[in-house]
């Protein structure tokens, strides 16, 4: 037979064969000798350290001791029958007590043989003993596996454990695996990088995740893993990013013209923010390189991403091209329309709002206006992507809460002209940076992190339901004042009617404090057909209702000034990153406002963390690290269902001084030799022509 190597499927690895390699595809998705491999220990048992009897104690979580087996006898009957061991090393004795397989331990364990035994021991009456302890006959001149080593544990499934594949079942396939592929395992990073970064080999770190012989060679392979994980995932990203940029030529915006200034001079209703000026800056860069742009522009609520848009798309304008601004929802769209409109006039440029609810007659004239190139710029949702609308010349296309659109709409705003349109993609949801290096990799990234002037931090407390009455007051001296407040309740995963229930009990006792004709509340919840939806929205961003009660499809980026009050029910429920959104709906107007955490009286660790953290501070980047932390990466940015951050060892959360040393290098790499052709670098270069046709990282931007 071949000789096995990393591709060879699982059920060719001696003691596995069919049934085994079925169930090891099924539970683990493991179908080669190198899935196997990287099916990584998740924690080691210390089997390095001797203790002495005398030194034990039933606090310790396990322990290995050296000793003879000195007797061995059955003790009660039925019941209570049990195989009782007396073991001794030189500092004293204890028992060793089994209830099960007595027959086969009888026949087995030889009285007066030394044992390595290892366990967790305890007391009883006084007398020291470990129950169902893991016993090795020792012998001095050979070095047994799983003896004087860190004992790897693996994570089992009730399926696996029926075919023996336990913990101890799966290290036994991985010592099998390593003798048989062992030395066809290939370096995989060049030996450049590997002496730079002070790395072991590619061999050597499977071989030492699974059976290190100590601390020291464990901790070198962990790293070693690490960094090839963040290593290759940057190397593909930076391959697309310049691949995109060799690939696709951009139209070339060479002036910044008389809408431009015009607007900038005369228009602007406050002056801008150091950091919209550097993005802007950035963006100008970019639009004058020959190169089709792609960035990412994150930005918290309220920090004046909308202003940044509308004045990359006057750039466009005043060098002849068309733009256009897709956002998720008619809400949106019609509130961003309507905001550019009161910014620029009626007389700067042409915009006109494409939505679904937009008229035939109106929908013609657009088109007309778009082909004829009549109509400068075009607000709209998805009914922009549609293959009717044709624009002239398009130029610039930016994308708001790009999270909420698929690849294939985006790539459809690509097509509308032969020469991409350079790309602006806007997030309120700030992204931690180190989620922003393996997500938005191959996009340029901006960050405006500062509000603009005469914006009032949004104060924000948490209050328990024994203080429910002091909130309701609170409410009403907010409208007293002619403000409006938002309350909101938690969609719950597993079950949508509970949810209303919950929003109709609230409500039953909102209605009983807020009684009409004084009050007026609208509802907003997703069981809703859309035009009630949109009904309720627009009845309160009217000011026709004082207070909003809605699940969490209160829609993101809805500009209501005179809302100055948040309350969220049962805030303990949420993620972080919700909980700044919904903060976010408020503070939009030149008052006070404030944010009402309401939970119950018995939090936990985390979600007492949470609300810590949300009264604590309003910046969104700080919020974002620690959901990171609390969260996992996966869960933040949807990247476990994408399959984009394959991700075995290392941690976004706690490697982020590993990813940084990771892209710089690459970097470093692409900078002296952008084409990988030098033979240093043959094996970066097989690398991506492996994945080309792999995982889907056009997902990502």
């Amino acid at each position: 037979m071949a000789e096995l190597s990393l591709i060879t499927p699982i059920e060719y690895l001696k003691g596995v064969g069919p049934q085994k390699a079925d169930v090891l595809k099924k539970e683990l998705q493991v179908f080669t000798i190198g899935d196997l491999l990287t099916q990584y220990p998740f924690r080691y048992i210390d089997r390095t350290e001797f203790h002495k009897i005398r030194k034990l104690h039933p606090d310790m979580m396990a322990a290995q001791v050296l000793g003879r087996l000195v007797s061995l006898q059955l003790v009660g009957e039925k019941r209570t029958k049990r195989l009782v061991g007396s073991f001794k090393d030189e500092t004293g004795s204890m028992e060793l007590v089994w209830f099960q397989s007595i027959p086969w331990l009888q026949k087995s364990l030889k009285v007066g043989a030394a044992y390595i035994i290892y366990g967790k021991p305890s007391e009883f009456n006084g007398q020291l003993s470990i129950t169902h302890p893991e016993m090795d006959l020792y012998n001095p001149q050979v070095k047994q596996a799983g003896n004087m080593s860190l004992q790897p544990v693996y994570s089992s499934t009730e399926k696996l454990k029926k075919f023996n594949l336990d913990t101890k079942g799966i290290q036994r396939l991985q010592q099998t695996a390593l003798e048989a592929v062992f030395r066809s395992i290939a370096e995989t990073i060049p030996q450049e990088i590997i002496a730079k970064h002070q790395l072991v080999s590619h061999q050597q770190a499977l071989a030492s995740i699974h059976f290190p012989s100590n601390q020291k060679e464990l901790n070198q392979a962990i790293k070693r893993i690490k960094f090839e994980e963040l290593f290759f995932i940057q190397l593909k990203l930076l391959n697309n990013k310049q691949l995109n940029t060799q690939k696709f030529r951009g139209q070339r915006f060479n002036k910044v013209g008389e809408k431009f200034n015009t607007f900038f001079n005369e228009r602007l209703p406050f002056p801008l923010t150091g950091a919209q000026k550097r993005v802007i800056k950035e963006i100008r860069i970019d639009t004058n390189t020959g190169a089709q742009m792609n960035r990412l522009v994150q930005g918290d609520v309220g920090s004046g991403k909308t202003v940044v848009a509308l004045m990359s798309m006057l750039l466009a304008v005043d060098n002849g091209f068309q733009a256009c601004m897709m956002a998720p929802t008619e809400i949106l769209a019609t509130q961003h329309y309507q905001g550019l409109k009161q910014l620029v006039g009626d007389d700067l440029v042409s915009i006109k709002l494409l939505t679904g609810s937009t008229s035939t007659k109106e929908r013609r004239l657009i088109h007309q206006a778009l082909e004829e190139g009549t109509l400068d710029i075009l607000i709209g949702t998805h009914a922009l992507i549609e293959d009717k609308v044709k624009f002239k010349n398009l130029g610039f296309v930016v994308i708001d809460e790009q999270h909420r659109f698929g690849v294939e709409q985006r790539a459809k705003l690509w097509r509308k002209n032969v020469i991409p349109p350079h790309m602006l993609v806007m997030t309120a949801t700030p992204i931690p940076r180190t989620l922003a290096m393996t997500m938005y990799g191959d996009l340029d990234i901006s960050v405006i992190d500062e509000l603009p002037a005469g914006r009032k931090p949004i104060k924000t407390v948490h209050f328990f339901e024994s203080s429910r009455l002091r909130m309701f007051g609170f409410m009403r001296e907010e409208i007293a004042k002619g403000r409006q407040v938002y309350l909101v309740y938690p969609l719950i995963k597993e079950s949508e009617k509970l949810d209303l229930i919950y929003l109709e009990a609230g409500l039953e006792n909102l209605q009983r404090e807020f009684p009409l004709p004084q009050y007026k509340i609208s509802i907003v919840h997703g069981k809703m057909p859309v035009k009630d939806k949109d009904f309720e929205m627009q009845r309160f961003v009217k000011h026709e209702t004082q207070i909003m009660v809605a699940t969490t499809v209160i829609e993101v980026g809805v500009n209501v000034p005179n809302a100055s009050v948040m309350v969220i029910e049962n805030s303990e429920r949420f993620g972080l990153s919700q909980l700044h959104q919904l903060r976010g709906r408020v503070g939009r107007g030149a008052e006070q406002s404030f944010c009402i955490l309401m939970s119950g009286n018995k939090l936990s660790k985390e979600g007492r963390l949470r609300l810590d953290t949300m009264v604590r501070t309003n910046d969104g980047f700080e919020i974002a690290e620690v959901d990171l932390q609390l969260r996992g990466p996966g869960d933040i940015s949807g990247t476990q269902q994408s399959g984009v951050l394959d991700l075995k060892m290392a941690n976004l959360a706690t490697d982020q001084a590993l990813l940084t040393e990771c892209r710089n290098t690459v970097i470093a790499i692409f900078k002296e030799d952008p084409m990988l052709q030098s033979e240093k670098n043959y094996l970066l270069r097989s690398f991506l022509a492996r994945k080309s046709d792999g995982i889907a990282w056009d997902k990502i931007s």
